[in-house]
């Protein structure tokens, strides 16, 4: 039975709220906030309407909450359409600061807001929605609209992945400063979706491991090391057409997708307590950099040119690199995590949440298959979970994440 737009405002916590003379859901009192105030919250805001979504190219945040999700069943493309252009709303509002909606509401209902943001600046919040390639089956009228890169990720070298912890036919990537307003966002936007959607699986991520910016310092990963030296930088526009942005100029780049990319997840555990074992030489010779410094072996700047041939040749930089993998390249958004210890051994569930945004997943599976099969780095590493999304572009205001694609579906 399909869901109605009715029963999608009562599973919200939004009933009788629909906004008067239009569609979508009422989501507060234009001008109502209840978050900090000043120059300093003002300066956090990271506007939600662009041409592209924000938190691709965003300078990254210290934190994430990443959320993928299923569609439930009887769910039809209009009820869709709906859950989209109410989450955008949602999004453009927690972004400025402000509550999803009536945080105090009526004594009797609960309040639209779940409220453990309210006082708390945006923090440099940004939601970046995805499409997994489940959503283009026959429940929804897209399956001539799929992108012909957006494909299930193939059986790569070292994977040992859980399904629990891979797939879903929606992506919500929460980044943040503060981690409270990551996790207010993506817990608002399933309390709003529910009866729609629900949640397959999610990942928390603390000190982001890449810098998108030149404005940022190279952050360190679990192992110590600086992490995403190379890393495309939004002070790039060219580097980020050629690798980052679909344009609708090449063979399978639909029209509707014009300014999106594909985002591929991945779970990556690391085994802290064999590497914590490791001797420094080892560490350097199989990451191919300098621990302290994060220069190149044989190089004392971090940034100094990479000299690949001077590298061992299954140190994970050298098979990294863009100059050994055919000019491929990846604008990584990577987060560590842990989640406590392992139930068999009781060793440390920590690691990499690798995030990787490309204009064509199969560059990162070309990347990944080199690094599978030769990196040394694959002693100490193990690849647990994996999604891929097509992110939309992103919303002129007025309109929501989504509309380009979800306009073509008849139902």
């Amino acid at each position: 039975m399909a869901l109605t737009r009715r029963a999608l405002l009562a599973s919200a916590g939004l009933g009788g709220m629909a906004a008067a003379g239009g569609g979508g859901f009422a989501l507060g009192r234009e001008g109502e906030s209840d978050a900090g105030s000043g120059p300093d919250a003002r300066e956090q805001i990271v506007a939600f309407h662009g041409r592209h979504q924000a938190g691709i190219a965003t300078p990254a945040q210290d934190r994430l909450h990443f959320a993928a999700l299923d569609v439930e069943e009887g769910v039809r493309a209009s009820d869709l359409r709906e859950l989209l252009r109410t989450w955008s709303r949602a999004v453009e509002r927690m972004t400025a600061g402000q509550p999803v909606g009536d945080a105090n509401g009526e004594a009797l209902a609960p309040p639209q807001d779940t409220g453990e943001a309210l006082g708390l600046t945006p923090a440099h919040l940004t939601v970046t929605f995805g499409v997994g390639p489940s959503l283009f089956d026959a429940r929804f009228g897209l399956a001539d609209h799929r992108p012909a890169p957006l494909r299930t990720l193939p059986a790569l070298p070292g994977d040992e992945l859980d399904p629990e912890h891979s797939g879903g036919d929606l992506c919500i990537q929460a980044c943040a400063d503060d981690p409270q307003v990551a996790f207010h966002a993506v817990r608002n936007l399933a309390r709003i979706g529910r009866g729609a959607v629900t949640v397959r699986w999610s990942q928390l991520g603390f000190g982001r491991t890449a810098s998108t910016s030149r404005t940022q310092a190279t952050p360190r990963n679990l192992m110590g090391f600086k992490d995403g030296t190379a890393n495309l930088k939004a002070e790039d526009p060219d580097a980020l057409a050629r690798h980052v942005w679909v344009a609708g100029d090449r063979p399978g780049e639909p029209a509707w997708l014009r300014d999106g990319t594909y985002l591929v997840a991945r779970r990556i555990r690391m085994l802290i307590e064999v590497w914590d074992r490791t001797s420094l030489g080892d560490q350097e010779q199989t990451i191919g950099r300098h621990k302290a410094s994060g220069a190149p072996l044989g190089e004392r700047d971090e940034f100094a040119t990479l000299k690949v041939q001077r590298l061992p040749a299954d140190s994970h930089v050298r098979l990294a690199a863009p100059s050994t993998n055919g000019g491929d390249a990846l604008l990584r958004r990577g987060y560590s995590f842990t989640d406590g210890l392992d139930d068999r051994l009781g060793q440390l569930d920590a690691g990499l949440f690798f995030l990787s945004f490309q204009r064509d997943p199969a560059a990162f599976v070309r990347i990944q298959r080199r690094l599978g099969s030769a990196d040394k780095l694959n002693e100490y590493i193990k690849h647990v979970g994996s999604g891929v999304w097509v992110i939309p572009p992103g919303a002129r205001r007025g309109g929501w994440v989504g509309e380009t694609l979800l306009a073509l579906s008849r139902r």
